[in-house]
């Protein structure tokens, strides 16, 4: 496995660092990934942030202050409690519109990084064992999954 340098800057990837970091703050996810045509972020909760480019993987310290020119804009979010799941049956139990917020604020997050980019947020869940994730693109469908089972959202 190949040592992933630390480093203070992603140079102009620092945005969507920037971006993701209070994303992440804001909605209570457990992690928050970005891919881009040419890059990936990688934001997990509290731990280094990962960015990835083509031929090149660095990490930054997730509390580094970044110097950013071109601040993007994060969606509001208000962070729910934990999604109660009920994995078997494949069940999101919440407050109503609250899983379609989340949805929302997870494409809204994408849009702003740019026209082509994905989005996944990873929330926690009780219980806690498969963490609800929802993946956005542009105007597609969003994506869910328990785990590594996907479903979709009526309404």
């Amino acid at each position: 496995m190949n040592e992933i340098d630390l480093v203070a800057s992603a140079g102009p990837l620092d945005n969507v660092v920037d971006a993701l970091r209070e994303f992440i703050h804001r909605s209570g996810a457990l992690r928050v990934v970005a891919v881009t045509p040419d890059s990936m972020v990688d934001c997990p909760r509290l731990a280094p942030i990962e960015v990835t480019t083509p031929g090149s993987t660095v990490a930054l310290p997730h509390a580094i202050e970044l110097d950013v020119e071109d601040p993007i804009a994060v969606p509001d979010v208000v962070q729910p409690p934990p999604f109660e799941v009920d994995p078997e049956a494949l069940e999101v139990r919440s407050p109503i519109g609250v899983l379609h917020a989340m949805g929302d604020a997870v494409r809204a997050m994408a849009a702003a990084i740019g026209p082509s980019v994905v989005v996944m947020a990873t929330f926690p869940t009780l219980p806690p064992e498969r963490a609800l994730s929802i993946t956005a693109r542009g105007a597609e469908p969003l994506v869910f999954a328990l785990g590594e089972e996907l479903f979709s959202v009526d309404g």
